[in-house]
C-alpha cells in the first residue's frame, strides 16, 4: 500500500515539474516574442493573441496564442469547423467582444502601428466601421428590425462620411445595385423582415463596404447566398481589393471559397492555429492530419429511391402566394408580387423534395404555405385531407407531426430560454403525459443525435457558435417524431465536416422514421446527397421538375445549367444568365 502511494505521489511530482517547464518555456516565447520588431509590411498583425469566457461556473480558453498578419490588398482565410475561435478571434480585431465575461490574458492585435486592444474611445470609433469593417454572419439578428433599409445604410455614411439626403441616396442606392439587390429603389423602404435570407446578408455587405476600408472582415459573407449571387459577391469583393487596396479577413467554412480567394490561409482547431501559409500549398500539400480532415470533407449520401406507389404525405396544385403593393394615402393595391406563382407538387412517404433556386425566387414562401403559416390561393392536401381552408386551431392537432427548420437559427430560438426549455417546449404542450425527468431524458438523446453535448443543455443560444445553433433547432424539429418536415436552409450555416454529419444523421432519421422532407437550400452539393426529386425556381415559377439524377446529369433550362456550374465550378454555364 505504502509502495503505491509513493509511486502516485512520485507521478503527481513529476506532473507538477512538467507542467512549470511549460509554462516557463511559454512565458520565455511570449517574452522574446514582445521584443520583436513589427512588420513594417502587415496592415494587421495579430500576436499571440489569446482570448478568455469566464462565468461564475467556469473558464473557457477559447482562443490560444495565435499569430498570423495580413498585408495591404492581401486576403487571408481562418478556417475550421464551428465553435474553433475564427470569429471570436476576428471579433478581438474590432473589439466587439462582450467584455468583461470576455477577457485577453496575453496578445496583441496592432493596425497600422496602433496596438487596438489598448486604444479607448473616439479613436477606436474612428477605426471601427470607417477603416475596418466587418459583415457579420447573422444578418437577421445584426439588422435593426425597426429601421428600414435606406436608414440603416445611411445611418453609415452619416456618421463617418457626413453624407445625408439625396447624397446618401444615391449611394446607398449604388451599393445596393453593386451587391446584387434587384430593383434597389423599391428596396431603399423596406425592413429586413421583408427581405430574403439572402438580401438580407447583401444589405449587409452593402453596410460593410459603404466608407471602402482598409480591412473588411467578413464572417462567413456567403453563407446565406445562393450560388450564382456566391460567384457575383465573390467577384465584387475581388474588385473592391484591386480598386481600393482593401485587405480582406475571410471567415469560412467553404473550402471551394478559400481556394479562390485567399492568398494565404490559417487552419483553427480548439482556438488554435494548426496550419497555416500559401493557399495553395495548404490545399495540394495538407501537413497537419485536421488540414486533411477538412479538405476530404463533404456531404456524401444516397438519396431514397423513388417509390411510385408510395403514400403521398402533401400535395398541392397551381399553388399561388400573392402579396399586394400598395401605394398612396389610402394604400390602394396597385400591383402584386408574385412570390409563388402556379407552383404544383407531390411528396410521398419518405422522400426528399428539393427546392432551389436563386434567392427571393419563392422557395422559402412556398414551404411556408404547404405548412399553413401563410395565406395562399390553390388546394393543400396533407395525408388526404384539405387543409387550404384550415383555420389555426384545426391546424394545432397537425403540427407535432409537421414541423419546420428555419433557416435563421440565432432568430428562431428564443434568447431567454435554455436549450433544454427551447427544445422540450414542443414535448409540454404535445405530449403532456410526460414528466419534467422524461422530458430532459429525450432531450440528452436528441442533442446527442445532432453532435451537440447533452450536459449543455442549460446553457443559451448566444453561448453557442453559428453551426451549434443549426443543430439545436433541428433538435427542436425532430424531438416531436414527425411525419413531414420542412428544412430551410438547414446546413447554410454549417462547416462542411458537420454538413456530412448532418446529412447522414437526416437520411438515417427517415429511414428509420419514414420522414418526409421538404428540403430547401442553394447548396445543391447537398441538395445532390439528400433528395431524389427537385424543382428549380425562378420568379415564383418551376422553371424545371423532376428526378434529382435527371436535373443533376442533365438539366434542360440554361438557368439550371448555370445554377449547376456554379455550385460545381464547372465551365458550361450559359453566357449572360447568372447575371440576369
Amino acid at each position: 500500500m505504502k509502495k503505491r502511494q509513493s509511486k502516485s505521489k512520485a507521478r503527481s511530482q513529476a506532473k507538477k515539474i512538467a507542467q512549470k517547464a511549460t509554462q516557463q518555456q511559454s512565458q520565455e516565447q511570449l517574452k522574446s516574442f514582445a521584443t520583436m520588431p513589427l512588420d513594417q509590411g502587415a496592415l494587421v498583425e495579430v500576436r499571440n493573441l489569446s482570448v478568455d469566457f469566464k462565468s461564475s461556473k467556469s473558464l473557457t480558453h477559447a482562443v490560444k496564442n495565435i499569430t498570423f498578419d495580413i498585408k495591404p490588398g492581401e486576403t487571408v482565410a481562418l478556417v475550421g469547423e464551428s465553435g474553433s475561435g475564427k470569429t471570436v478571434s476576428a471579433l478581438s480585431i474590432m473589439r466587439l467582444l462582450p467584455y468583461p465575461a470576455a477577457s485577453h490574458p496575453n496578445g496583441e492585435v496592432y493596425f497600422k502601428g496602433d496596438d487596438l486592444l489598448k486604444i479607448e474611445g473616439k479613436k477606436l470609433r474612428q477605426y471601427r466601421g470607417n477603416a475596418i469593417s466587418m459583415i457579420f454572419q447573422e444578418p437577421m439578428s445584426s439588422l435593426n428590425p425597426l429601421h428600414m433599409i435606406e436608414r440603416q445604410i445611411g445611418e453609415v455614411l452619416e456618421l463617418h462620411r457626413g453624407l445625408s439626403g439625396q447624397a446618401a441616396r444615391a449611394r446607398v442606392l449604388d451599393l445596393l445595385h453593386k451587391v446584387g439587390i434587384k430593383d434597389p429603389e423599391q428596396r431603399l423602404e423596406s425592413y429586413p423582415h421583408q427581405l430574403s435570407g439572402g438580401q438580407r446578408q447583401r444589405v449587409m455587405i452593402a453596410m460593410a463596404l459603404a466608407n471602402e476600408p482598409d480591412l473588411l472582415i467578413a464572417d462567413e459573407p456567403t453563407t446565406a447566398l445562393d450560388v450564382t449571387i456566391q460567384a457575383q459577391i465573390l467577384e465584387l469583393l475581388k474588385d473592391l481589393q484591386k480598386e481600393l487596396g482593401m485587405a480582406l479577413l475571410l471567415i469560412t467554412h467553404d473550402l471551394g471559397i478559400v481556394r479562390k480567394m485567399a492568398t494565404r490561409t490559417c487552419v483553427m482547431k480548439d482556438g488554435e492555429i494548426v496550419e497555416k501559409g500559401d493557399t495553395n500549398d495548404i490545399f495540394d500539400h495538407p501537413q497537419h492530419d485536421y488540414t486533411k480532415h477538412l479538405l476530404n470533407a463533404e456531404p456524401r449520401g444516397e438519396p431514397p429511391q423513388e417509390d411510385v406507389n408510395a403514400k403521398t404525405v402533401i400535395e398541392t396544385q397551381d399553388l399561388k402566394v400573392w402579396f399586394p403593393i400598395k401605394r398612396g394615402l389610402f394604400r390602394k393595391t396597385v400591383d402584386h408580387v408574385k412570390a409563388v406563382n402556379g407552383i404544383s407538387l407531390q411528396l410521398k412517404e419518405k422522400q426528399t423534395l428539393g427546392i432551389v433556386g436563386e434567392s427571393g425566387s419563392g422557395k422559402t414562401t412556398l414551404g411556408l404555405a404547404l405548412m399553413r403559416l401563410i395565406s395562399s390561393k390553390g388546394p393543400i392536401s396533407y395525408v388526404g385531407q384539405r387543409i387550404d381552408e384550415y383555420q389555426i386551431k384545426d391546424m394545432r392537432p397537425l403540427r407535432r407531426e409537421m414541423q419546420i427548420v428555419f433557416q435563421d437559427p440565432y432568430g428562431s430560438l428564443s434568447p431567454r430560454l435554455s436549450v433544454n426549455q427551447i427544445i422540450e417546449e414542443g414535448l409540454i404542450i404535445q405530449r403532456p403525459d410526460m414528466t419534467p425527468a422524461q422530458r430532459r431524458e429525450r432531450v440528452s438523446h436528441e442533442l446527442n443525435e445532432v453532435g451537440l453535448d447533452p450536459d449543455s443543455q442549460d446553457r443559451y443560444p448566444h453561448e453557442f457558435s453559428g453551426g451549434q445553433r443549426q443543430r439545436i433547432a433541428i433538435a427542436r424539429a425532430m424531438i416531436l417524431e414527425p411525419k413531414f418536415v420542412m428544412l430551410d436552409e438547414p446546413t447554410s450555416a454549417l462547416d462542411v465536416s458537420v454538413q456530412a454529419q448532418i446529412v447522414e444523421l437526416l437520411l438515417k432519421l427517415q429511414e428509420d422514421h419514414k420522414l418526409s422532407y421538404l428540403f430547401i437550400s442553394h447548396d445543391l452539393r447537398v441538395v445532390r446527397a439528400l433528395a431524389n426529386h427537385v424543382i428549380v425556381m425562378r420568379n415564383g415559377i418551376a422553371v424545371e421538375d423532376g428526378a434529382a439524377t435527371q436535373i443533376f446529369n442533365d438539366p434542360q433550362t440554361d438557368y439550371t445549367k448555370a445554377l449547376m456550374a456554379a455550385a460545381f465550378n464547372l465551365e458550361t454555364a450559359p453566357t449572360g444568365v447568372i447575371a440576369q
